[in-house]
């Protein structure tokens, strides 16, 4: 689905799909309590890697995974 914000439009397929894979990764590995809550920290750092120019879900997911196991703010 394409949402306009503003004069920006975002694919949030891309972005729900990276945060699905991130999430599911880092619930397992137990870095993420298993709640129904959305993990704000990991959703901005998906979100800014996007508005960077990184549309590929998989990489989205790998980096963010990686940022958020580093500690590195988003």
């Amino acid at each position: 689905m394409l949402v306009e914000r503003g004069l920006q439009v975002m694919n949030f397929g891309v972005v729900d799909g990276a945060y699905a894979i991130a999430l599911n990764y880092l619930r397992r590995t137990g870095a993420i309590a298993d709640s129904f809550a959305t993990d704000e920290r990991l959703l901005e750092i998906i979100v800014k890697m996007f508005q960077l120019g990184e549309f590929n879900r998989i990489r989205l997911a790998n980096r963010a995974i990686s940022r958020f196991e580093a500690g590195v703010p988003a």
